[in-house]
């Protein structure tokens, strides 16, 4: 016998209201990086393509801060620090002011 009404088990073809993920995210430590990082939860209540946007933004600022941590003040005595010049008045690490040849 036919019903007149919506069947309840038919399925929609209207797109899902956007929904978080629940993806934990995980300080770094880096202020600046968790904060780009938090900034991900923004596509959470988006459609999709409002993703593109938020995402782009996030790797733009991931990316500079990278970068950053390529530009090492000259003379930093860091383990793994870039080298740079020597700092005015310090000392060489080797002494190149001899041949020594025979």
């Amino acid at each position: 016998m036919p019903q007149d009404g919506p069947v309840a088990d038919a399925p929609s073809f209207e797109p899902a209201e956007p929904a978080p993920l629940g993806v934990e995210r995980t300080p770094t430590g880096r202020a600046e990086v968790d904060a780009l990082l938090e900034r991900l939860a923004d596509a959470d209540h988006l459609p999709a393509d409002g993703h593109t946007e938020v995402y782009e933004d996030v790797h733009r600022g991931l990316k500079s801060a990278l970068t950053s941590l390529d530009a090492r003040p000259a003379g930093d005595a860091r383990p793994g620090a870039a080298p740079g010049p020597p700092r005015p008045g310090s000392t060489p690490a080797y002494d190149n002011t001899h041949d020594h040849r025979s």
